[in-house]
C-alpha cells in the first residue's frame, strides 16, 4: 500500500533510465523502498492527482506499474545473469555479460527479478498404499523444468505480515492481532512503454484472499482459510481462473475447502489449477503445465507399497547399520525371502507370532496372524512381518497413530509433519492368548475395521480423550497429564522416522521427477504414518499410505484434516495464474548460467568438506536465491505445521542420502547460519532480491 512517484522537483522514488536509437531498445527501473501509513499514502496521492502528473486508482494492496507508448513495446525485465555476494555485491559472469549489462551503467543489479509402474487398486476417499497410478489422459503439455518467477519489485512488508516468537516472519491476517499492516509487493508489468510512467493500483482481490511473498520477484498465493475461518469470495474475473480438476476418489474435505475459495470444478479440459485424486503414470506428469499441482510424485509407491517399503528401509540399513534404521519389525517379503523366513523361524520356538499384509492392500484387507509355520503362504505374495507382541496400552487397548507428513518437495527435499493427527484404538480388550489370534478387533487398529464391531464409540471432540479414535494432541496431553509421560522424546523420534523414511525413496523419486516432470512445483505430497508404540514406548512403523484417507466422518475428523488440508494447501503455494497462460499451456524453463551448473558441479563432489560445505553461501546465485526465497516463503505459511526437514540437525541425515544434492546443501548450510536469526536472512534475501 505503500509507495511514492515524486515528479518535477520532487524526489524521485522510482527512476527510469530510457535510450532510444529509432525505437525504444531499454527500460532499466530501480524501486525504492518506503514504508507510508495509509494517510500519508492517501495524501500524497490527492496531491498528485490535483496535479494532473500520475494517475492512480485504488486497489487491495498491489502497485502495478504500467509504461506506455504507441508504438514500441518492451520485453519482460529480466534478472542479470549473475550472482551476488552475502554484502550485496555483484558477482561478474563475463565479458558477455557486462555487454548486455552496459546500458545500465553505474546501476548495475537495478532490474527486477523475473523469469531468472505399478497397478494400483482405487478405493474411494480411504488409504491408499500401493502404487496409486492412472494416467490424466487430458494432460497436454511440454517438456522442460519450469523455474520461472513473475517480474515483481517489492515495496516493503506484505499486509498482514508479523514475526513469530523466533523472530520469522509470517502472515497475521488469523493469529496475532498486533501485526502492523504495510505495504505488498507490486507486479510490473511491460505491456507498452510510454514517455511518462503511469502508476495504477490493480484490481486484486482483499488481502485475505491471497497471501503475498515476502520477497520481491515472488507472486502471493491463494490463501486458503481453516474450517472456522470466513473467507471473502474473489471477484468473477479471478474466480474464472480458478477451476480444480475432480477424481472419483476427491475427499469431501477437499471440495468443501475449494467450495469455500471459489473454485469450480470439472472432469475434463487442461485449464485447471489443482488436482487431488488417484495416482497418475509417470508419463503422464510430462504434461503438466507449469501453473498446474497435482498431489503425488512419481514413484511414491516405494514407500506406498508394503514389500517396496522394506527393500527401501532394508538398503539404507546396509548403508548406515540396523541401528540407525532400527524402526521398522523384523520383514520379509514371500515368495523371495520363504527360505530367510524359514531360518528364522526356527530360531523363534513354538510362542513366536508374525503378521501377514499384502503388499498393496489398505483398509486392513486381508491382514491376519500366524502363529504356525503351517499358517504361511508358499507361493502367494506376502509380506510376513514380525509382530509387536508387547504393544503399550491405555485402558488396556491397543492403538496406533496416525501421523500425517507432506512433501512439499523432494529437490530440495522439504518435509513437513503435521502437529496433530489421530489416535485410533482397537475395539476389544488386547490380550496375548493364542486363543484370541483370530480377533481382528483386538490386534488390528484399522479404524475401517473396528468401526464394524457394535462397541465401537465414536468421538466427536478432538480435544476429548473419549471412544475409539482420539486427537494426537488429545493423546500427548494423556500421556502427559494421567501417566506422568513425558511425550517429547516419542515426538522426536516419530519425526526422525518419517524423515529417514521419505529419504530412503529419494533416489528413486528424483530420478523419476527429473525424467517426466519439467517443473519440480507441480507435484507435492501427503503421507500418512502408521505408527505404534511398544512398552517401553519405542516407535515403531507399520506402514506408508501414499493417499491417505481424509474422510470426515466426524466432528472430529473434519475439524483435524480441514484445518490440516487449508495448511497444506497454503504451504502449497498455489498462485493465480494469468489468462495468457491459461491460453498458450507453455513453460519457460530456466536454464542454468555456466557459472551455476559450475557450482553446483563442485558442491556435489564427493568428500566435501565442513568448510567447504558452508561456504556454499559465501556467492549466491539467481537460483540460489530462488531456491532460498520459496523455502523461507513456505515456512511462513505453515501454520499448525512443523518443518523437519531441512532442520537444525541436518548434520545426522547426511551420510543417509545415496547422493548429494546442491539444494539440500544450500538449505542446510541456510538453515545452520540463520537458524537463531532468522530476521537476519530474511532480510538479507530481501536485499540481494531487489538488486
Amino acid at each position: 500500500d505503500a509507495g511514492a512517484v515524486n515528479n518535477g522537483s520532487r524526489t524521485s522514488h522510482i527512476h527510469q533510465s530510457v535510450s532510444h536509437t529509432g525505437a525504444l531498445q531499454t527500460v532499466r527501473s530501480t524501486y525504492d523502498v518506503l514504508v507510508l501509513a495509509r494517510k500519508r499514502l492517501s495524501a500524497r496521492i490527492r496531491r498528485d492527482d490535483a496535479a494532473g502528473n500520475v494517475s492512480t486508482s485504488r486497489g487491495f494492496g498491489t502497485c502495478t506499474t504500467e509504461f506506455k507508448e504507441e508504438s514500441h513495446s518492451i520485453p519482460s525485465l529480466t534478472l542479470p545473469r549473475h550472482g551476488w555476494t552475502e554484502g550485496g555485491a555483484l558477482l561478474s559472469r563475463g565479458e558477455e555479460s557486462c555487454a548486455e549489462e552496459g546500458a545500465c551503467g553505474e546501476e548495475r543489479g537495478e532490474s527486477s527479478v523475473a523469469s531468472c509402474s505399478d497397478e494400483f487398486s482405487e478405493v474411494d476417499d480411504s488409504d491408499v498404499c500401493c502404487c496409486a497410478e492412472e494416467e490424466l489422459t487430458d494432460l497436454e503439455g511440454e517438456e522442460g523444468e519450469d523455474h520461472t518467477l513473475a517480474p515483481c519489485v517489492f515495496l516493503g512488508r506484505a499486509e498482514g505480515e508479523m514475526s513469530t516468537e523466533d523472530g520469522r516472519p509470517v502472515s497475521a491476517d488469523r493469529t496475532e492481532p498486533e501485526a502492523i499492516a504495510t505495504s505488498s509487493h507490486p507486479v510490473v508489468t511491460t505491456t507498452s512503454c510510454a514517455s511518462r510512467a503511469v502508476v495504477t493500483m490493480s484490481e486484486h482481490p482483499p488481502p485475505s484472499l491471497l497471501t503475498p511473498s515476502l520477497f520481491p520477484g515472488l507472486p502471493p498465493v491463494i490463501h486458503f482459510p481453516r474450517p472456522d475461518e470466513k473467507c471473502t469470495p474473489f471477484p468473477p474475473d479471478k474466480r474464472a481462473l480458478l477451476k480444480w480438476k475432480m477424481s472419483t476418489i476427491t475427499p469431501n474435505v477437499v471440495k468443501m475447502l475449494i467450495a469455500k475459495v471459489g473454485f469450480s470444478t470439472c472432469s475434463k479440459g487442461s485449464s485447471w489449477l489443482g488436482y487431488w485424486g488417484k495416482h497418475m503414470k509417470e508419463e503422464a506428469f510430462r504434461n503438466l503445465k507449469e501453473y498446474q499441482k497435482v498431489n503425488h510424485f512419481p514413484g511414491t509407491f516405494q514407500i506406498g507399497r508394503k514389500d517396496r517399503l522394506w527393500k527401501n528401509l532394508s538398503r539404507m540399513q546396509l548403508k548406515v547399520g540396523k541401528k540407525e534404521c532400527d524402526f521398522v519389525p523384523l520383514t520379509f517379503v514371500l515368495p523371495q525371502d520363504l527360505k530367510k523366513l524359514k531360518r528364522e523361524w526356527e530360531k523363534g520356538g513354538t510362542k513366536q507370532r508374525w503378521i501377514l499384509k499384502p503388499p498393496a492392500a489398505a483398509r486392513g484387507i486381508g491382514i491376519r496372524l500366524a502363529c504356525k509355520w503351517s499358517q504361511i503362504p508358499k507361493k502367494k505374495p506376502v509380506v510376513v512381518q514380525r509382530y509387536i507382541s508387547n504393544p503399550f496400552l491405555i485402558n488396556g487397548s491397543k492403538f496406533d497413530m496416525r501421523v500425517y507428513a507432506y512433501v512439499s518437495s523432494y529437490n530440495p527435499l522439504r518435509i513437513y509433519v503435521f502437529k496433530d493427527g489421530l489416535a485410533r484404538f482397537a475395539t476389544c480388550k488386547y490380550s496375548t492368548a493364542t486363543k484370541s489370534i483370530s480377533n481382528r478387533f483386538m490386534h488390528l487398529t484399522n479404524y475401517s475395521v473396528n468401526k464394524k464391531n457394535s462397541s465401537f464409540t465414536a468421538n466427536s471432540d478432538e480435544t476429548v480423550c473419549q471412544g475409539h479414535k482420539w486427537g494426537l494432541v488429545a493423546l500427548w496431553q494423556y500421556m502427559k497429564n494421567e501417566l506422568g509421560i513425558d511425550t517429547d522424546p516419542i515426538w522426536e523420534s516419530v519425526k526422525d522416522i518419517v524423515v529417514k523414511t521419505i529419504i530412503c525413496s529419494e533416489p528413486v523419486v528424483t530420478s523419476l521427477m527429473r525424467a517426466h516432470v519439467r517443473n519440480s512445483a507441480s507435484c507435492h505430497e501427503l503421507f500418512g504414518f502408521d505408527i505404534i508404540l511398544d512398552r517401553n514406548l519405542k516407535a515403531w512403523i507399520l506402514e506408508v499410505n501414499i493417499s491417505p484417507s481424509l474422510h470426515s466422518t466426524s466432528q472430529l475428523d473434519l475439524n483435524i484434516k480441514g484445518m490440516m488440508m487449508a495448511d497444506l494447501f497454503n504451504i502449497a503455494g498455489f498462485r493465480l495464474p494469468i489468462p495468457e497462460s491459461l491460453q498458450e499451456g507453455k513453460s519457460h524453463p530456466y536454464v542454468l548460467s555456466v557459472e551455476e551448473r559450475a557450482k553446483h558441479l563442485q558442491f556435489t563432489k564427493k568428500n566435501l568438506s565442513e568448510l567447504e560445505r558452508m561456504s556454499i553461501l559465501d556467492t549466491l546465485t539467481p537460483d540460489d536465491l530462488k531456491v532460498l526465497m520459496t523455502t523461507e516463503d513456505e515456512f511462513a505459511r505453515c501454520g499448525s505445521f512443523e518443518r523437519v526437514y531441512p532442520s537444525i540437525d541436518f548434520h545426522k541425515y547426511q551420510h543417509f542420502f545415496e547422493n548429494e544434492r546442491y539444494y539440500n546443501i544450500l538449505l542446510e548450510q541456510w538453515m545452520h547460519r540463520y537458524y537463531k536469526s532468522p530476521k537476519r536472512g530474511i532480510a538479507l534475501l530481501q536485499r540481494l532480491a531487489q538488486l
